[in-house]
This record gives C-alpha cells, sequence and structure tokens, in this order.
C-alpha cells in the first residue's frame, strides 16, 4: 500500500484518499497554470483514474504545488487509460517544448516510446512511480515497490503466524507493470521461505491484467471455490483488489476471519482495515513523491545534472533494457487498525471522510478525531 514522515497538508487537499470513488479526471492543469513562469513548463501524464483515485485525488494537485513551488508550470493531463491519447497527450507537450517530461505510464510499451520521442527532442523524461522496462528515461521517482511487498508479505506471516499450514492465495497487480513484478518480489522474500518449509501453504498466485479489481474478485472467488471454500490468508496487491476480495469473503461468512492485505491506504481500505476486514494497507506518502520528482525536474530543466545525481541516489534495475536507472526510492509505511491515525494525523485523509457510518465509533474509541 515506511520512513520520513510527510509534513500535514494544512488544507490541500479537498478530497478523500488515494483510492477515494471521488476523483477530478474533468480536471486538467494547461501550462498557464503555474502563472506563467519565466522558468517554463514541466509537462506531467498521468495514467488512468479508473483502478485508483489517487493520481487525480493526490499526484495532480501534489505535483502542481511542488513545480509551483520550483518556479515552474505545470502541463498536467491525465490519460485515461487509454494508450493513444497518452501518445497524443505526450506529442503535444514535446510540441509545445515542455522543460521535462513526467510520465507515469499506462504501460513500459507505451512510456519507452514517448520518452525516446522525448530524448529525440532533446527534453529530459522522468519516470514517475512506475520504471518502464527497456525505457529511455534517465531517472526515476516512486517509493521502494519491493519494500511495499516485504510490508505485505510480513503483514500477513505475522497474522497467521499461530496456524502452521495456512492456506494462502496470492492475488497479484497487473503483469505489464513493473510495481507488481516488484510487490510480488517483496512478498517473497518473506512468504517463500514459509511456503518452502510448510509454515504456510500457497494455494494459487494470479496476476490481474490491468488491476481490474472486478476481474481479480472473480478470479479470487473461483480459487476459493475450487479450494473448497476455504482460505487463511489472502495477499492483495493494493486496496482496490482487497476490496473485491473481501465482498467475495463477505458472501462466504468468512469476512474479518481472513486476513487480507493491501496497499494505498484509500479511504475503503483504511474502512475496511477499521472494521478488521483488511489486515493492514501500505501507506506510500504521495506529497513526498510529488516533491521528490518536481525537485529532480527542476534541476534537470536548468541543465544541472550534479544537482540531479545528487537527488538521485538510490538506483533500480531494468533487466528488460540490462541497465541501471539512477532513481529516488522513498519509504513506505505498514498500516494496521491501530496505526490509521496516522494517515489522518498527516492529512492525507480527512477524518471526516473516513469516520462515517458504522466505523464512526470505532474511530473515537482509537482517537480519530472528526
Amino acid at each position: 500500500m515506511l520512513g520520513a514522515v510527510a509534513v500535514a497538508l494544512a488544507g490541500l487537499l479537498t478530497l478523500t484518499a488515494c483510492g477515494s470513488n471521488t476523483t477530478r479526471s474533468d480536471t486538467t492543469t494547461g501550462p498557464g497554470a503555474g502563472g506563467g513562469s519565466a522558468n517554463g513548463t514541466v509537462g506531467v501524464i498521468l495514467p488512468e483514474t479508473a483502478t485508483s483515485a489517487r493520481w487525480e485525488g493526490f499526484d495532480r494537485p501534489m505535483l502542481q504545488q511542488a513545480l509551483s513551488a520550483q518556479g515552474f508550470d505545470a502541463d498536467i493531463e491525465n490519460a485515461q487509460g487509454d494508450v493513444q491519447k497518452f501518445t497524443s497527450l505526450a506529442d503535444g507537450m514535446i510540441a509545445q517544448g515542455v522543460k521535462v517530461l513526467v510520465i507515469a505510464a499506462i504501460n513500459s510499451e507505451v512510456g519507452t516510446a514517448v520518452a525516446n520521442k522525448a530524448k529525440r527532442a532533446g527534453i529530459p523524461t522522468i519516470d514517475y512511480d512506475r520504471l518502464n522496462l527497456g525505457g529511455a528515461s534517465d531517472y526515476y521517482v516512486s517509493f521502494d515497490n519491493v519494500r511495499v511487498g516485504q510490508l505485505q508479505g510480513q503483514a500477513l506471516a505475522d497474522a497467521l503466524k499461530d496456524k502452521p499450514g495456512a492456506q494462502v492465495i496470492e492475488i497479484q497487480g497487473a503483469p505489464t507493470d513493473n510495481n507488481a513484478t516488484l510487490f510480488a518480489e517483496g512478498q517473497h522474500k518473506v512468504l517463500q521461505p514459509l511456503y518452502n518449509s510448510g509454515a504456510l501453504k500457497l494455494v494459487h498466485s494470479q496476476p490481474i491484467d490491468g488491476w481490474d479489481n472486478q476481474k481479480g474478485g472473480q478470479v479470487f472467488e473461483q480459487l476459493l471455490t475450487g479450494n473448497g471454500g476455504t482460505i487463511d490468508g489472502v495477499v492483495a496487491a493494493n486496496d482496490g483488489l482487497a476490496g473485491a476480495i473481501i465482498t467475495v469473503l463477505k458472501k462466504n461468512g468468512l469476512n474479518g476471519k481472513v486476513p487480507v492485505t493491501g496497499q494505498d491506504a484509500t479511504v475503503e481500505g483504511l474502512k475496511a482495515v477499521l472494521r478488521g476486514d483488511q489486515y493492514m494497507t501500505v501507506f506510500k506518502p504521495i506529497k513526498d513523491e510529488a516533491e521528490a520528482a518536481a525537485r529532480l525536474a527542476a534541476a534537470l530543466a536548468k541543465g544541472d545534472k550534479a544537482t540531479a545525481d545528487g537527488l538521485a541516489t538510490a538506483s533500480s534495475q531494468d533487466p528488460k533494457g540490462n541497465r541501471t536507472v539512477k532513481s529516488v526510492l522513498l519509504d513506505p509505511h505498514s498500516i494496521t487498525r491501530t496505526e490509521v491515525k496516522q494517515v489522518v494525523d498527516q492529512g492525507y485523509v480527512k477524518a471526516g471522510e473516513l469516520c462515517t457510518g458504522d466505523v464512526a465509533q470505532i474511530c473515537m474509541q482509537l482517537g480519530i478525531a472528526r
């Protein structure tokens, strides 16, 4: 879904958490939005809103604010999951002459194609949140996604530690998303030794094309049925998939009895954690990610490679491109029931939006003030 603590947003957000059902997909941030900066414009292309509203609810406003603070205008657009639109938006920004192009690609193929076009035009690119395998960007900004998976795996291992031989189903993210691969790698750093020893038993691990929540729920239901209608724990790669899995568990009277992981600290995910239907989520302070990308973009726009390299002190491997990419990798945070308050206190979720209905009393017990 953990390191330096994010600074409170001081009223920046008007929307709920990363996976809230509320989005601003009809909003665009044009090149004049930053006030006509003499430093020029940084282009940003976000991937979609269908599987997670983090892109519009968090990344867009936070990137806008961070780039403005660096003295740049921001042209921020969302491709709405359409590869052709992603390409068209990139072509427009390249023709416009943006100083830097920040790419949160739908998949590695379109991300690589766009980065190559920008490179030919002399425009530096930054892979944002997702590394484009076989790509051309010299820099990458994200969270430590292997660590995200380790947090998920460790949480499930902790939840099942008193149940030797517990059976586990894994519902992974899109196989075309390198982050999903890294999440699975991190999970298996913790879980594979337990599978090998027999402490846990892996029933099945299934990636879900496009992070499609509905398909994830259907696949899980089929696997659950095929396992005799029983399961002891579920690895869900994000809160959206976790929600679909919990819906199936409810139908079978198993919600709250089977620990389910998640990621993104969405409002619905956090509510599920408070109810006990979801064991944990992973909180990634997106403000940190946006600010890191803005600082890196500012350095590249000014041709200051030394400063850029000083910011990107980590590295990521691109096995398809056989290259090492200079990276900024930030720390994620594991959130179980008693830690939900941290996400609220840091301003990423408003208590008034989280603490409603059946979780209002739980919020009061945990000191989450409305």
